[in-house]
């Protein structure tokens, strides 16, 4: 090959070579989609089965949270708590409804519905794939860094969670002799920080229990748009 063909060569790839690293970051950041459920709600389970789908898709970082206010039905969801419930009031707030409901499923901090079925999540999946990405972020060990991007100011969100199917035998309430099977569980929700567009790092606490997986989102306030999302 002569020296000429060589560096034509090398001038038409560098230019696609760097143009696919400045990419790179763009397209490993998924779709966060959020579901909001109780084991105590007899709506809840297909919308469940919907999350379960979408756990297995590498576009899409699927989270389940479970919420406290159906425990007077006879059955206390055995993964709810205050503080995912608290999160679900601030997206009402955000989202301008009057009231929460479930199941909610949230995608990207910006649009909802029941999610009771893939065909109804996956059109606002692909809509949420075309907004702006937002701050990079990298996880490693026990720190991640958010890079500079921007002047918003936005929460930075801790999120670990269990990656396994775990089957929930339910006896009393609405779902009373069901087996309800759960994945992507939040186990932890911690606020980190905040993050003001210029570079910060931020020490993660160990996990409070062997097998959870480490997700961490860059948000808008604390109800708001979902910025950008990482995953260990």
């Amino acid at each position: 090959m002569s020296r000429f063909i060589r560096s034509l060569c090398l001038a038409l790839i560098l230019p696609v070579m760097t143009s696919c690293a400045k990419a790179a970051p763009e397209a490993h950041q998924p779709v966060v989609v959020e579901l909001f459920t109780s084991q105590g709600c007899s709506s809840c389970p297909p919308a469940n089965a919907t999350l379960n789908q979408l756990a297995d898709r590498k576009d899409v970082l699927a989270l389940s949270f479970g919420v406290i206010y159906w425990d007077y039905l006879g059955w206390k969801d055995t993964f709810a708590s205050p503080a995912n419930t608290r999160r679900q009031y601030d997206y009402a707030k955000g989202l301008h409804h009057d009231g929460v409901f479930t199941p909610q499923m949230i995608v990207n901090g910006r649009r909802d519905t029941t999610g009771q079925s893939l065909s109804i999540v996956a059109p606002l999946i692909e809509a949420a794939k075309k907004n702006p990405p937002g701050p990079a972020i990298r996880l490693g060990g026990d720190k991640v860094t958010i890079a500079a991007a921007g002047s918003q100011p936005a929460t930075v969100w801790l999120v670990r969670y269990d990656p396994r199917v775990v089957q929930v035998p339910v006896n009393r309430g609405e779902n009373a002799g069901r087996t309800l099977p759960h994945r992507n569980v939040v186990r932890e929700l911690i606020r980190l920080g905040a993050f003001s567009g210029q570079t910060v790092d931020f020490t993660l606490p160990k996990a409070s229990m062997a097998g959870l997986k480490t997700a961490v989102l860059v948000q808008s306030g604390t109800g708001g748009p979902v910025l950008s999302a990482a995953t260990d």
